[in-house]
């Protein structure tokens, strides 16, 4: 027999198969293709198990599924940062898949539970937790449809069901279906052509995996199942757990060809229904309308009322600087150094390394480099961009400290920069991580991956921290147009005695109404364990906001100065970063209603809580910076088209 022939195509050669193909969304796969000749085995490799109901995903052999007891034999096979991170695993099964080669009722395995296994079953399929499996990377789905009639797809099969009585049934017999595509196959359309590297191909390559799970209490002869049983059907008495009662599983397999290639094999599982497209270009609306006022708001300032304020303090040399009043007034103070300028400076280093890497990340993203294909890739691009970016961190937190008087703690922002934040992140993480380690899910990191993110940090990311800031420190700091006196003008007080912190309180509500919609499907998303990929949606309410952090703390910063309060600092950050504390009052508000609802666990719920509030933070940083320097950069150009004596 001759050895099977597998071709892989270059990363390159892909790249231009999808450029070539007309598809409903570009990605760049993250494998190459793999070919299989007929008759040659599919590896049907176990993922984990998940649910709507418990974000803690458990190892597939940690019930008793057919060969859990020879853990040695189903030891995962190398998977990348962003999996382990994820609790992903890449085990292999007992399924005995073959190319283009039919099986009907094929025993898997029969197996007898004790009653703490029933236990243990009985608690997951009450939890909703669903079985994910991959074949040549592509995932299990259950195939449905809409209301509309449109296909639609769900990850993973349910392990079996519970009635109101107390009975327990389990899905013992799975409906397998295999699309395969041939390469070489040509006629008309689009979907038809041949794949580019058609040419030196042989065999078929998987463009689908479906499946449909049955409980069936078969007729078993001589441990098989009978024809009295197979083929299975709906009408069939389910197979209820009971201790020591015999379960046989069973599975069939079709294969079915397919005229998707394997370029677009991910695109019927990516592509968004129509309802929640039409809800997404709503989101996107509403974000650009609240972006388009404060822009109209921020032309009005702009270009009526500095303007104007430019023409009276500048006509006229013999005015009176009793008679002046306004932004000008405080001259003399705008750029006195802040109270606690390091934590301002390590603050904007730590925003600006955020939106530099959320920005990357994004691009990458469009470009189509972070394909559901490549498996644990957005999280892995994500760590690598955030470690790289470090030296934006620290180049940005020293020259903002740099510019201010006095500044005599270059080395703790530098280690501020490098440990504040960080350390928060990974000592939240690390708690949280003995938390899901003492509930065995597989969720939890190892100890080698923790050696490796601790490599990240103190041996990429700090080094890079500090040689952005050397290099900050070294360039010219930023001038100021006018000089501070040396005695502080008195502040006056806010309008109707409100405190100035209300007023950064609420200035969040703008840049998180932009975003609002989009952390409702990103929140639903992880809840349902669903994949999205909207990236380009995304990316237009991510610009959105960006313009909005700008616009409105550039209109909150005139305002406070026009009431000649020159303390401007911290409200051009704070401004913008409380919308991180709108995220994670409305994360907790979200998960509040669903644990009630799902009576979900309290490591799931810490869980959800712990990664909400490392994300709000890191959106406030970002957010915050963003407004920073758009001020700052507003305040030193309407300051130096003054005439100040």
């Amino acid at each position: 027999m001759n050895t099977p022939r597998r071709h892989r195509c270059v990363t390159a050669t892909a790249l231009l198969a999808a450029v070539l193909s007309v598809a409903p969304a570009f990605y760049l796969p993250g494998i190459a293709s793999i070919n299989y000749e007929e008759g040659e085995k599919l590896d049907v490799m176990a993922n984990k198990l998940t649910s709507p109901k418990n974000k803690l995903p458990y190892d597939y052999y940690s019930l008793p599924f057919c060969g859990s007891d020879n853990k040695k034999d189903h030891r995962s096979k190398p998977v990348n940062l962003g999996q382990v991170l994820m609790g992903d695993r890449m085990k292999p099964t007992d399924y005995d898949f073959r190319m283009k080669t039919p099986m009907q009722c094929k025993v898997l395995c029969e197996r007898k539970f004790t009653a703490e296994q029933i236990r243990l079953l009985r608690t997951r399929i009450v939890q909703e937790y669903a079985v994910r499996l991959n074949l040549d990377n592509m995932p299990v789905v259950i195939k449905g449809h809409t209301r509309a009639h449109r296909p639609a797809f769900r990850f993973g099969y349910d392990i079996g069901r519970s009635e109101s009585d107390g009975k327990l049934f389990i899905n013992n017999h799975l409906k397998f279906k295999v699309l395969f595509n041939n390469p070489k196959a040509s006629g008309s359309g689009f979907e038809s052509v041949p794949d580019i590297d058609a040419v030196s191909s042989e065999g078929y390559r998987v463009v689908g995996f479906e499946v449909e799970p049955y409980s069936i209490k078969h007729v078993v002869a001589d441990s098989k199942p009978t024809k009295e049983s197979c083929p299975v059907s709906d009408a069939m008495e389910p197979m209820e757990i009971t201790p020591d009662t015999p379960v046989l599983f069973t599975y069939d397999v079709d294969f079915i060809e397919s005229s998707h290639r394997w370029a677009t094999r991910w695109d019927n599982l990516l592509e968004a229904n129509p309802e929640l497209k039409q809800i997404q270009w709503f989101s996107i609306v509403n974000s650009l309308m609240i972006s388009l006022f404060l822009t109209a708001l921020v032309g009005t300032v702009m270009l009526r009322t500095v303007l104007r304020d430019f023409s009276r303090y500048n006509a006229l040399e013999e005015e009176d600087e009793e008679d002046v009043t306004g932004w000008k007034l405080v001259h003399g103070d705008v750029f006195r150094t802040p109270k606690y300028p390091v934590l301002l400076s390590i603050f904007c280093g730590s925003g600006s390394q955020t939106l530099w890497m959320s920005t990357i990340l994004l691009l990458f993203a469009l470009l189509g480099f972070l394909s559901p294909a490549y498996r644990g890739g957005l999280i892995t691009t994500m760590l690598s961009l955030w470690v790289l970016a470090s030296s934006i961190c620290g180049y940005s937190s020293a020259r903002v400290y740099a510019s201010f008087e006095n500044g005599q703690s270059r080395k703790l922002v530098t280690l501020g920069s490098a440990f504040l934040f960080p350390s928060l992140a990974f000592t939240l993480f690390f708690v949280l991580n003995l938390f899901v380690w003492g509930s065995g899910s597989s969720g939890a990191v190892p100890f080698t991956t923790l050696l490796v993110l601790l490599f990240m940090w103190f041996g990429i990311s700090v080094p890079l921290v500090f040689a952005g800031a050397y290099i900050g420190y070294k360039t010219k700091p930023y001038e100021f147009p006018t000089r501070t006196n040396q005695i502080p003008r008195q502040i006056p007080a806010s309008p109707l005695n409100i405190p100035q912190a209300a007023y950064v309180v609420l200035a969040g509500v703008l840049p998180f109404g932009t975003v609002f919609m989009e952390l409702v499907f990103i929140l639903n998303s992880i809840w349902q364990n669903q994949i999205l990929y909207l990236f380009g949606m995304l990316s237009i309410v991510f610009a959105i906001l960006v313009v909005t952090c700008a616009e409105m703390s550039i209109v909150f910063t005139y305002l406070t100065l026009a009431a000649e309060r020159w303390t401007w600092w911290w409200q051009a950050f704070g401004g913008s970063a409380s919308a991180g504390m709108y995220m994670f009052l409305y994360s907790l508000y979200y998960i509040g209603s669903q644990a009630a609802q799902d009576h979900m666990p309290l490591v799931s719920t810490m869980m959800f809580v712990t990664y909400s509030l490392v994300v709000s933070v890191a959106f406030a940083l970002m957010c915050g910076a963003v407004g920073f320097f758009s001020s700052f950069w507003f305040v030193r150009k309407i300051y130096s088209n003054i005439r100040v004596d």
